[in-house]
């Protein structure tokens, strides 16, 4: 509604609007997160985790009505329909921009569980917000090399059994996990340093979500692969900010998590191998829609 402004009122006023509805929740994040850790009730800690998860999930739906009144952003969304809040998902994603991030929740959002990223557990120790991730139930993996398990042998399986525990909640509460498998945001000079073998993506990074689900075993159901496309280029976080970006083009395609996905990657040479494949050849059909989509108008329309 407000898109009629300059980009540079645009970009004040929707930065200043989202710092704003940021603290506005995340004071009641961090308030009800001390709350959870310090009232250690099973009854309790569900209560606090259900409002936890409502208060981020207002948080996202108050970003996207804010997106709406600044942008004329057309998102143009194909496959989503077949989502539902009461599965357990899986989430990958072609990475391009901080832009990314805004777009998959706004795309996604009440159509499954509010998102989740697994984290490094050394990330739990940051002020503030290692607490509030901790309360969110955001699941804090611990990963050990293969030099240091020769090292400590007797630690063997023991970070697939640390994040087992972590996700143990899961199995009575639908989740989302997300990962940006290919490990960083793609640029021309990265692309060429990998010598990539997709036109429009970076090598995938196989071991964190052949990780996650061997660790998580059946408490995942789907695999919601996601594609986003600029047809204007990559765009910064400045250009969303100012309401630069014009179009979206976003392919939803989900897949069914069989035994075929389900092993240990870390130990098992031949299912490492096979699962590696596996993953390439999404990303080669994720390749295919990246060129598909310029050159070619998209099907279905969200605005």
């Amino acid at each position: 509604m407000l898109n009629f402004l300059p980009s540079l009122l645009i970009h004040i006023f929707s930065l200043t609007m989202y710092t704003v509805n940021t603290i506005f929740w995340l004071i009641p994040i961090v308030a009800f997160s001390f709350c959870k850790a310090i009232i250690p009730l099973n009854f309790s800690q569900k209560i606090f985790s259900y409002l936890l998860d409502q208060m981020a999930s207002n948080w996202v739906a108050v970003n996207t009505l804010i997106q709406k009144l600044f942008n004329k952003t057309q998102i143009n969304v194909t496959g989503a329909e077949q989502l539902t809040m009461k599965e357990w998902y899986l989430v990958v994603c072609n990475h391009q921009s901080w832009v990314d991030i805004v777009v998959v929740q706004r795309v996604l959002h009440g159509k499954i569980p509010f998102l989740k990223f697994f984290l490094k557990k050394e990330l739990i120790y940051v002020p503030i917000l290692g607490l509030a991730w901790w309360a969110l139930d955001f699941p804090f993996m611990k990963r050990y090399t293969q030099s240091f398990i020769k090292k400590n042998p007797h630690l063997k399986g023991k970070d697939v059994e640390t994040t087992r525990k972590a996700c143990a909640k899961f199995k009575h509460k639908p989740v989302s996990i997300m990962n940006f498998i290919e490990g960083t945001r793609f640029t021309q000079t990265k692309h060429d340093k990998q010598k990539s073998p997709f036109q429009h993506l970076l090598k995938p990074k196989a071991g964190g979500i052949g990780f996650v689900l061997g660790a998580m075993g059946d408490n995942l159901q789907k695999i919601v692969n996601v594609t986003i496309h600029y047809p204007e280029g990559i765009p910064t976080f400045s250009d969303f900010l100012a309401g630069r970006i014009k179009q979206v083009n976003v392919d939803v395609d989900v897949t069914e998590i069989n035994g075929d996905l389900i092993g240990d990657y870390v130990n098992d040479r031949p299912f490492k191998i096979k699962f590696q494949k596996r993953v390439n050849q999404f990303w080669l059909e994720k390749d295919q829609k990246m060129i598909a989509f310029n050159n070619s108008l998209p099907i279905n329309t969200e605005k």
